[in-house]
């Protein structure tokens, strides 16, 4: 299994001129060796390019993608990593999505396709990422 990070599927749903030639092969590459899936979080961030859920839910079907439920270690980790993450400073005053995927990736023990490995590489140091 692999958790499909939200930047990959709106590189591909509104194409992004830098991204979406790599998200899309990457997409199709790790369709062929994994089964694909995403977590809630990521549900709702793309949804925001949807106007209603069954529209959604039949791109993702269309892509083979599953929706997995976050266990609750991974957000009790999520909220660990979020803990870490503001005493080293940072500002944002909501556990951040990135935690959320990471932290269920971690507990998957699966990779995460992404192009963004910022917070992931930080806080997740366990979880291979497959990123630019």
């Amino acid at each position: 299994m692999i958790l499909l990070d939200s930047n990959i599927l709106i590189d591909i749903w509104e194409p992004d001129p830098l991204w979406s030639t790599w998200s899309g092969h990457q997409l199709r590459s790790q369709a062929l060796l994994h089964d694909l899936a995403i977590s809630p979080i990521v549900y709702a961030e793309v949804s925001l390019l949807h106007s209603t859920p069954r529209l959604l839910d039949e791109r993702l079907e269309v892509l083979d993608v599953e929706v997995l439920n976050i266990p609750r270690q991974a957000a009790f980790l999520a909220g660990k990593a979020y803990q870490q993450y503001r005493r080293k400073g940072g500002t944002k005053g909501n556990v951040l999505p990135d935690f959320f995927i990471g932290a269920h990736a971690a507990v998957l023990a699966c990779p995460i396709l992404t192009r963004d490995t910022r917070r992931y590489t930080t806080y997740f140091p366990m979880v291979r990422l497959i990123a630019p």
